[in-house]
């Protein structure tokens, strides 16, 4: 598949993925960025998105960029130039965006580094579309429609590619693999909070594999 935008690096966001699911990952604690990465790795789930939620983010980044060389890590919630030149140079190898302006696509085009920017609506989709960006997180994913959104918008708008983020679990992950637009999905339920905080990798490990099956169960992503 092509890059997102004609200057963009050769490599795609969605193919940077190579499992179904992309765990979107908060961390209080930048300590336990590695042995988390090194559980969802062993699982099988490679890219990983560290969220821009916590003040940890950016360290969590350049830790996991520096140990675990198997993981592809990423920054998500990033909002403005300045993030994306922090996460670029934390190491981040992917940026993904809730949403999307000018001036963040912008920075993130010029930062070198793959990212999918946020949609919600089929206007945010063909604004995208217009300036050379195929690959999009459709976010939030549940609220904003779910499937039956994405599949309208297959018809019309065929050449854009989703992860949806956003309401998504074991139980409705295997619906958004199977449309025909959709790539991957991002969700947070292998990284549940509790099992973090205990520092249960072995628990985020098997959760992990768990998603990482997703993929046999008649997605469509790989």
């Amino acid at each position: 598949m092509t890059s997102p935008l004609p200057s963009s690096p050769a490599a795609s966001v969605l193919d940077l993925a190579p499992a179904p699911v992309v765990p979107v990952v908060v961390l209080s604690d930048a300590a336990d960025a590695v042995p988390l990465a090194r559980a969802l790795v062993a699982g099988g789930l490679s890219a990983i998105e560290v969220t821009l939620r916590t003040p940890a983010a950016p360290e969590a980044i350049r830790a996991i960029s520096g140990a675990v060389p198997e993981a592809v890590v990423g920054a998500g919630t990033v909002l403005t130039p300045g993030q994306v030149a922090e996460c670029a140079a934390a190491g981040a190898r992917f940026l993904v965006s809730p949403g999307w302006t000018d001036v963040l696509l912008g920075a993130m085009r010029e930062s070198g580094v793959p990212f999918l920017p946020g949609v919600s609506t089929a206007s945010e989709v063909v604004a995208l579309l217009e300036r050379g960006v195929r690959e999009m997180k459709f976010f939030p994913a549940q609220a904003a429609g779910g499937t039956a959104y994405l599949r309208s918008l297959a018809g019309p708008l065929p050449q854009a590619r989703f992860c949806p983020t956003g309401g998504i679990g074991p139980d409705n992950a295997h619906a958004y693999l199977s449309l025909p637009n959709v790539a991957c999905v991002g969700g947070s339920w292998m990284v549940p909070a509790d099992a973090v905080a205990a520092r249960d990798w072995a628990r985020v490990e098997a959760l992990a594999r768990a998603a990482a099956g997703l993929r046999n169960a008649g997605g469509t992503c790989r």
